[in-house]
């Protein structure tokens, strides 16, 4: 399996940095259709520590096409 890099955790949504949506493709993610990231930790300049939980599509055609329509 390929390994992405995540994205910066600044860049994305609270529904992205909590799990509810797919950190690439932002699609609303259901228990059993969801690939779980492991926790992570961001250490923002100036704040505090904090993790945050990161989640993906199972299908990861179907999420990398979503994410290309979404392109600018």
């Amino acid at each position: 399996m390929t390994t992405r890099e995540l994205p910066p955790v600044s860049k994305l949504t609270e529904q992205q940095q909590r799990g509810w949506s797919c950190v690439w493709c932002r699609t609303a993610l259901t228990v059993g259709e969801d690939r779980d990231l492991g926790e992570k930790r961001a250490r923002p300049e100036g704040g505090a520590a904090y993790s945050w939980f990161p989640r993906a599509c199972s299908d990861a055609a179907a999420c990398a096409a979503r994410e290309a329509e979404q392109a600018p």
